[in-house]
């Protein structure tokens, strides 16, 4: 369909408002918001991840693209809820507490916001017990933490050790990505995954939740 390569280029290219034009053309030739989403939305998202990751593209067309998306799903989330359609699954992502950083925070929430999640981003700065208050409260399967100083590092395993001394451990898969995190660190955190980038966070959320 014409429509449905016209979108992925769009994606491709991190044209957002091309996007939101071709969403609503296929929705309008009669795919279903959910078809929309998976062979439009996240099948373009995953190739421009996949093409990062190996090099072909980089950061700044990375987070052209994420935004294209998570325009189009801005169009789409409404007519997704009244079709009843899930998401894939619920993540809470925040920098831990004393890094002010948020640029490959707020990639990584853009990306799985295109691949399906429903993303919480508490920001910046986050204190354990904010994290801990927020996995009480809500219904999040996964709890991504970033992290890019080594001075707040320490922070990333109190964070985890607060999850677990509340009793919330077995809710939730916590991710654990940035500068200084490695995956030797994010084992020693206690972190059940580690992700170098944003397109092998999505990935390494999907096998979290067993959808890949």
């Amino acid at each position: 369909m014409e429509a449905l390569n016209d979108l992925h280029e769009a994606i491709s290219r991190g044209d957002a408002q091309k996007v939101l034009e071709m969403t609503g053309a296929l929705l309008q030739a009669g795919m279903t918001p959910e078809k929309v989403l998976n062979v439009g939305l996240i099948e373009a998202l995953e190739k421009v991840g996949s093409a990062f990751a190996s090099g072909e593209l980089f950061l700044p067309e990375i987070m052209l693209s994420a935004h294209a998306v998570q325009k189009g799903m801005q169009y789409l989330e409404p007519l997704l809820a009244e079709a009843g359609v899930e998401p894939r699954g619920s993540v809470l992502i925040g920098t831990v507490k004393g890094d002010q950083h948020d640029i490959g925070k707020n990639i990584v929430a853009m990306m799985l916001r295109g691949a399906g999640f429903r993303v919480k981003d508490l920001g910046v700065d986050v204190d354990a017990q904010r994290f801990v208050a927020e996995v009480r409260e809500g219904t999040f399967q996964i709890v991504a933490m970033s992290t890019l100083l080594m001075t707040c590092l320490p922070w990333t395993q109190k964070t985890i050790e607060a999850v677990d001394e509340a009793g919330l451990r077995s809710r939730v898969k916590i991710l654990v990505g940035g500068a200084v995190m490695d995956a030797k660190r994010a084992r020693e955190s206690g972190a059940d995954a580690y992700a170098p980038d944003a397109a092998r966070a999505v990935d390494v959320s999907k096998e979290l939740l067993g959808l890949s």
